[in-house]
């Protein structure tokens, strides 16, 4: 379809060339209210428009002062504001109560400019006015429904966040800055949604305004100064705000933000972990009788090996050099304890399977801390613990890695517990890494010579004065759980003396 040809453009006539009866009807057509009075506000014009909004008809309004639709309601700097402005040639705008002939008061929402003559004195006041009494009473019930919300979010127990797409918090609550406060001034949003980003792994839930991102996910915080650690249970709903760009007047483009809502859950989740922590005391005691079990036996195997070697060696030695008439006896007597010791080797309990699952080291820590509680009283020792704040988990036995932890944690308590030495103190701090994350448990013991920490790790070997030189007997077992977890255990002399034991473990481990 071709496009209509365009007309020749029209020459704008001069604004005195426009007819004068055109501006009158104009002024009489218009839906505000207009009047016109002389510089005493005696009103010597009203439109249409003026006397539909106040009841007045034109010839009731015209040689009344504007004062008739004076209320009392209006106080009085408000008239001695307009009347400095406009007396002083300057335009007013504001809002008056006014009273219609009814009685009725109405919101007017008013602008008088001054007229001025050729000599620039003030000939007239041109009175322009609408009357906005139900704009003012919604803007109100906004004000007022915004008051209530706020008065119910900042009086919800829960912490609240109100978050662009950039993880910027826009709006939040009194639990939330209580939050931020007990976080030192760390935004706890972005604390609890990088906590929830870890867990779900593959990211929220698609937009849907009203929508859950995620639902009931459970954060374990841990802060030095906390006595015990905080859990919350998160939840993410999408919500949908109106873009108020004018480009979008006509084509709605709603922005997507993100409702953080955080349910403290400590108290019941510390019920569980009571039960839990008292389970968990009884199942390592019952593994550490079956490990020390474990460790006897090997020890007896291990003893009984090199006696029989040597005498296999001495029968091996005399059959080569001919009929011995002690060989015989001898052989019988290596048989015997060859098959004392197979049966002894047999005898000797397996370790119990776990099943792999996640896992918490800032849990871990704090569980064999827990458990060790009555021996940190009784040797004297002062522990000082610094998680990270929230740890990524791992995959991996629980039950093995709390033992591990717990083999460290004993041999440091055992290096500090030495009679006559005065500093006794144990510290413990996770921290994490993009692909690891650390363990390091440091005891202001004696300390471990550069030329005895591999062999540290070697089975029964230990730093007892009444046996030798030795460090303990569990950190080769506790080297082994690294290991089957593909990381590994260091020991290096601590910044102010003492020995540090750093646990490395790979947040993603292969097994096969």
């Amino acid at each position: 379809m071709p496009s209509p040809k365009k007309s020749p453009p029209r020459k704008k006539a001069p604004l005195s060339d426009v007819p004068a009866d055109l501006f009158r009807a104009a002024v009489e057509q218009a839906d505000i209210a207009i009047s016109i009075t002389d510089p005493h506000a005696v009103i010597q014009y009203v439109n249409p428009a003026f006397a539909r909004k106040t009841g007045y008809t034109q010839i009731e309004s015209v040689g009344s002062n504007q004062s008739m639709l004076a209320s009392r309601t209006t106080p009085p700097p408000v008239y001695k504001d307009l009347w400095a402005h406009i007396s002083q040639k300057q335009p007013w705008s504001g809002r008056l109560v006014n009273s219609r002939k009814d009685g009725t008061r109405y919101l007017a929402d008013l602008t008088i400019t001054p007229v001025l003559d050729d000599s620039g004195a003030i000939s007239h006041y041109l009175g322009l006015h609408r009357d906005i009494t139900e704009l003012h009473r919604l803007e109100c019930a906004v004000r007022n429904q915004k008051a209530l919300i706020e008065s119910v979010v900042d009086g919800a127990p829960m912490v609240l966040a109100l978050l662009n797409m950039e993880d910027r918090v826009l709006l939040d609550n009194h639990a939330y800055k209580a939050l931020m406060s007990d976080l030192r001034m760390q935004e706890p949003a972005t604390v609890l949604l990088e906590a929830v980003r870890a867990e779900l792994g593959s990211g929220f839930g698609p937009f849907k305004p009203g929508a859950h991102a995620f639902l009931d996910r459970q954060v374990r915080l841990d802060r030095p100064h906390w006595r015990n650690p905080r859990w919350y249970a998160c939840s993410g709903v999408w919500v949908a705000s109106t873009n108020d760009e004018t480009d979008a007047f006509y084509n709605e483009r709603p922005e997507a933000y993100l409702l953080l809502v955080a349910s403290e859950v400590t108290r019941q989740v510390m019920e569980q972990e009571k039960a839990r922590v008292a389970a968990l005391h009884a199942l390592l005691a019952d593994e550490a009788r079956q490990q020390a079990l474990r460790e006897s036996m090997a020890a007896a195997v291990y003893q009984m090996e090199g006696p029989l070697n040597v005498l296999e060696s001495v029968v091996n030695m005399m059959g080569r050099r001919g009929c011995d008439p002690t060989q015989a006896a001898l052989a019988e007597a290596l048989k015997a304890g060859q098959s004392v010791l197979e049966t002894l080797r047999s005898a000797v309990p397996p370790a119990a399977a776990s099943a792999s699952s996640s896992v918490n080291m800032n849990e871990a820590v704090r569980d064999v801390l827990d458990l060790s509680a009555q021996t940190f009283l009784a040797a004297g020792i002062s522990v000082s613990w610094s998680p990270q704040l929230v740890l990524p988990a791992l995959q991996g036995s629980p039950t093995r890695l709390r033992a591990m932890l717990k083999a460290l944690v004993d041999n440091a308590i055992e290096a500090m517990n030495t009679k006559g030495w005065n500093q006794r103190e144990l510290s413990i701090s996770t921290h994490a890494a993009s692909d690891s994350l650390a363990v390091d448990i440091t005891d202001s013991g004696p300390g471990l010579a550069p030329e005895s920490r591999l062999r540290a790790f070697e089975p029964f070997w230990t730093t007892k004065k009444r046996q030798g030189n030795h460090l303990g007997t569990g950190l080769a077992a506790a080297l082994q759980v690294a290991v089957d977890h593909g990381g590994n255990i260091e020991l290096a002399e601590a910044p102010r003396g003492g020995c540090l034991a750093r646990v490395v473990l790979p947040l993603r481990h292969r097994q096969d």
